[in-house]
């Protein structure tokens, strides 16, 4: 783990050729990214899938940022779910995750969920979008801000299951 030796991804001045919304999400995805990679990179593919006093592993908060970005942005796309996409939600809790395929699908899901979050770049905020099979009502702007709240809240409890798996092996 080391100290952050540039400014948050917000204060970079970067992406400042999308809407600040957009922009925002952008920024929190790059965060997201960067302290993963120093908190919980350096743990065993063991320590990945402990559940200390039971809580969720640092592995299932991997793959459930990861595959939850992919449902997210579907819905602000207007789409539905596929089945492939609700399998995928059913297995984030799979014990036996490897460090090298967790951090590749982050790697990819947040590739990805840039590119998509780019083409809304234009899209109306404030256009209707439902969630989930009881089709919850929302909009565009509701869901590109929820991808940023819900990747850091899921970024803080993989931090502090590492944090707490790390004091373990000491």
């Amino acid at each position: 783990m080391s100290e952050r030796t540039l400014p948050e991804p917000w204060l970079r001045g970067t992406l400042a050729d999308l809407p600040s919304v957009h922009r925002a999400v952008l920024h929190a995805l790059e965060l997201a990214n960067e302290d993963l990679r120093n908190w919980c990179a350096q743990l065993t593919d063991e320590q990945l899938n402990q559940r200390p006093a039971q809580v969720a592993s640092v592995a299932f908060h991997l793959r459930h940022i990861s595959r939850s970005l992919d449902r997210l942005l579907t819905y602000a796309e207007g789409a539905a779910l596929s089945e492939q996409q609700l399998a995928a939600l059913k297995s984030e809790m799979n014990p036996g995750a490897t460090s090298d395929d967790l951090f590749a699908e982050l790697s990819a899901a947040l590739a990805t969920s840039a590119t998509r979050i780019r083409s809304l770049s234009n899209a109306d905020l404030e256009a209707s979008r439902s969630v989930g099979r009881n089709k919850i009502p929302t909009t565009v702007g509701g869901l590109l801000v929820h991808i940023a709240d819900h990747t850091q809240r899921h970024v803080g409890q993989a931090i502090t299951t590492a944090k707490i798996v790390l004091a373990k092996a000491l």
